[in-house]
């Protein structure tokens, strides 16, 4: 791998990488005109910009981990007493999309950089895996504990999975006022040779604290550089290391998965009562989509009985 940094922009993809000799395993992904996308929809004040766009990266990290090709990931954090009542980030087949619900109030009252307990209170991490080949789901929920979303993530892995992990993850306005973000995901595996103790079990395992301690020194300054390749700050990281294989590239686009046909088939499975009290004086339903804030006018008449 080389370290040298690259004239045209490395932005909008994820690569993996293992470290076999460390029993490791990780991914880096760095986002840019996907973040301004989904931000345009939206006037976020620059707390709940940076909330979102650090949660954003962290589903492309996660998301784009699925061997399931047409799999879908779910980030959810949600509260009843924090500024921030519900921030919701997903995957699918490289398309991203999120929102988050804010009480303005309370943020006009809190610091310029709120913490996580600021923004959230007693509030709760959500990640769903939903596997669309076998049909199965995986949820965990864990208290959103930390100082970070970072932490959060990191305590997400600890108690739901027992795998010790490293997040780091930033976001920042670049040169042109455009958003970047980036991100650094690693994890000590849980399989080892056949009768080794499973690792996990151990969060203190010198593997584990080598690949840490050298993950721990990437900066969010770095991870947001686009000027330097994923490959390179990986090379950064691990270039001492006797094997770092790195895996193929998957790439990122702002998606909704909003349709005109879909809102209308939902909305027929309502009562013709319901769906009457539901439209205006002209007959029209309006349905917004809070993931791309665009309106769709439904006629009531239109609609199936």
């Amino acid at each position: 791998m080389s370290s040298q940094p690259v004239s045209t922009p490395d932005i909008g993809r994820a690569i993996g990488f293992t470290i076999p000799d460390q029993h490791a395993r990780g991914r880096i992904a760095r986002l840019g005109p996907v973040i301004d996308e989904i931000m345009a929809a939206h006037d976020y004040p620059p707390a709940i910009e940076k909330l979102l766009g650090e949660a954003l990266v962290l589903t492309a990290l996660l998301g784009s981990t699925l061997k399931d090709v047409d799999g879908q990931l779910t980030l959810q954090a949600q509260t009843q007493n924090g500024i921030v009542s519900l921030l919701v980030c997903d995957y699918k087949a490289g398309e991203l999309r999120g929102y988050a619900q804010f009480d303005a109030d309370k943020l006009a009252e809190a610091p310029d950089e709120p913490t996580l307990f600021a923004l959230f209170g007693n509030g709760f991490l959500g990640v769903t895996f939903d596997q669309a080949t076998s049909g199965e789901r995986y949820q965990g929920i864990v208290p959103l504990d930390g100082a970070s979303l970072s932490d959060a993530a990191e305590s997400y892995f600890l108690q739901s999975e027992q795998i010790p992990s490293l997040v780091r993850l930033g976001v920042r306005h670049g040169d042109d006022g455009k958003l970047i973000g980036g991100g650094l995901f690693l994890q000590h595996l849980p399989e080892g040779e056949e009768g080794r103790e499973r690792l996990h079990t151990r969060l203190d395992h010198p593997e584990w604290q080598h690949v840490e301690t050298l993950g721990a020194t990437m900066s969010a300054e770095e991870l947001t550089d686009p000027a330097v390749t994923l490959e390179a700050l990986i090379w950064r990281l691990f270039n001492e290391e006797t094997e770092v294989r790195t895996l193929s590239a998957v790439e990122f686009r702002r998606g909704c998965r909003c349709d005109a046909d879909y809102i209308s088939q939902v909305l027929a499975k309502f009562p013709a009562d319901e769906r009457r009290e539901m439209a205006d004086e002209n007959g029209v339903i309006s349905v917004d989509c809070a993931f791309c804030a665009r309106k769709f006018p439904v006629p009531v008449e239109g609609l199936a009985s």
